[in-house]
């Protein structure tokens, strides 16, 4: 690792992430930068996760992490899949992709 990246500056960074992902999700009423927020938060805890995974002592150890932050993307993408669906069917149903409108979306 260069003076660059050091663990501060990964941590600081992961942080803002994470502040930034969570500002999207409490301010945003639109639903696909709400979905945009969520993936931003999502990021920073891969990152985090893939960035102490290289101080692991074995080889196993890092694998562990670094699995983990794939499964983390994995899951990611299908949440983004379903989110995507309930916009199309918010759109479809109200004509916006307002997230106060969600409320009315029932069988």
């Amino acid at each position: 690792m260069t003076d660059a990246f050091t663990t501060a500056g990964f941590l600081a960074l992961s942080g803002a992430l994470l502040a930034l992902g969570l500002f999207g999700i409490l301010t945003r009423r639109n639903f696909i930068l709400l979905l945009v927020s969520i993936e931003i938060a999502v990021n920073a805890a891969v990152l985090n996760f893939v960035y102490f995974a290289a101080f692991a002592p074995t080889t196993a150890e890092a694998l562990n992490g670094q699995s983990a932050a794939i499964v983390i993307v994995a899951l990611a993408a299908t949440e983004i899949a379903v989110g995507l669906a309930i916009v199309l069917g918010l759109n479809r149903l109200r004509g916006s992709i307002d997230v106060t409108g969600a409320t009315d979306l029932r069988l």
